[in-house]
């Protein structure tokens, strides 16, 4: 475990300790938990239903109903690197 998280530790437990719950009684309150390592089922298909299964067009649904949209941008290129940055062609790819 990293510094931090040892640190934050140890504070819950002086505040559990102080109100004098133990281990057993977190235990009892939170259940087990556990991370999910098995990340094969998560992905973004449910996001699609409401668009026939086109996630391209569900994302910018939903970016466009979030006013995350921009839809001047063309490429991930051009939503990274400035306008006129680089030396590209009228395809917007870079001369050779």
């Amino acid at each position: 475990m990293s510094g931090n998280t040892e640190e934050v530790l140890g504070v819950l437990r002086e505040v559990w300790g102080a109100q004098g719950q133990t281990a057993e009684d977190i235990e009892e309150a939170c259940g087990p938990t556990k991370s999910c390592k098995r990340m094969s089922d998560v992905g973004f298909e449910g996001l699609a239903e409401e668009t026939d299964g086109d996630l391209r067009l569900a994302w910018r649904t939903q970016l466009a109903r979030e006013g995350k949209l921009n839809r001047g941008a063309g490429s991930v290129r051009d939503l990274v690197l400035p306008a006129g940055s680089g030396s590209n062609g009228p395809n917007g790819s870079e001369s050779r």
